[in-house]
Order: structure tokens, then sequence, then C-alpha cells
């Protein structure tokens, strides 16, 4: 797990010279919300949610390859975050994407008490545990903030904006 960057849900951190970067960069940031608990089809819903952000963000539709390429490692990160809750956790609360400057943030909150790792060593030619090996490939940097109650965690990761 990343600790480089241990910054709690919705604080993005600081923004090294305050440049927006990518398609339709906001200056003061942007946020969604999507609550699943309880929801069915939440991995699916995850991503429609994700990508109909992705395109009130101008991210979509991707004007290059690049654009393409980084909307795309958004969505599959969510599937893979969502997905991690669904099996390790008992199922995803909510799902948080926040994109400010040059960041794009998914963070997704769980009841949860495991730690989310990848499997160590990272035998691709087997099924299955794969998920948190693409989260760390594709992503800035990732983490896991437990609630201040102990009653679960949040997963976070941060993908850069396309140029």
């Amino acid at each position: 797990m990343s600790t480089t960057r241990p910054y709690p849900p919705g604080d993005l951190g600081p923004d090294s010279d305050g440049a927006a970067v990518g398609p339709s960069a906001p200056s003061a940031g942007q946020s969604r919300r999507l609550r699943l608990a309880g929801a069915g089809a939440v991995v699916p819903s995850a991503r429609d949610f994700t990508r109909e952000a992705l395109r009130e963000w101008g991210w979509l539709p991707a004007a290059t390859a690049d654009q393409r390429a980084a909307a795309e490692d958004v969505l599959l990160v969510v599937s893979e975050l969502v997905t991690n809750a669904c099996l390790h956790a008992g199922g995803p609360e909510e799902l948080r994407v926040s994109y400010q400057g040059k960041v794009l943030r998914l963070e997704v909150s769980d009841l949860g008490a495991g730690t989310p790792a990848p499997r160590t060593p990272h035998r691709a030619g087997r099924p299955g545990g794969h998920g948190m090996f693409i989260v760390q490939r594709l992503c800035l940097d990732w983490g896991v903030l437990r609630s201040a109650d102990g009653t679960g965690k949040t997963v976070w990761a941060e993908l850069a904006a396309p140029a």
C-alpha cells in the first residue's frame, strides 16, 4: 500500500503550482458522490456514474488517444475498487469522484475491517487477485484510511488528468 500521500477523504492535497491541466480542469475542483449501500448492480452503476462525471468534466468524449486511455484507466480503477469492496468488505457504502487541477481522486468507502494489498508475488497467469495490482500500476498513488470510529475504511486512488 502506498503511504506517500496520506490525505484524508476529500482533501486532494497541495497542487504544486495551481495550474489546471486536462480538458476542462476546474480551478476550485469538483466532486460527485454516489450512495451504494444496499444497491444492486453496484459495479456497473459506479462505472456509469463515473463516466457521466467524466463527461461533465470534459474528459469524454475523448479528443485524443491519450485522453481516451486516461478515461478508460479511471473506469477500470473504479471497477476494481468497487469489486474489491463487494468481494472482501460486504459491499461498498459510497463512491466519491473528485477532480481538481491535475488529479482525479476516487474513494470507495465500506464497512470492512481488512486492508487491501496487491498479492505478492503477482502471478499474471492465474485467475483472480489482480485488482489491487492493477490499481497500483495505473494510479499515481493509492491508500487506505480507517474511519475514526473504527467501523470501516475508505480506499482511495489518484490518477493523473490527461494532458
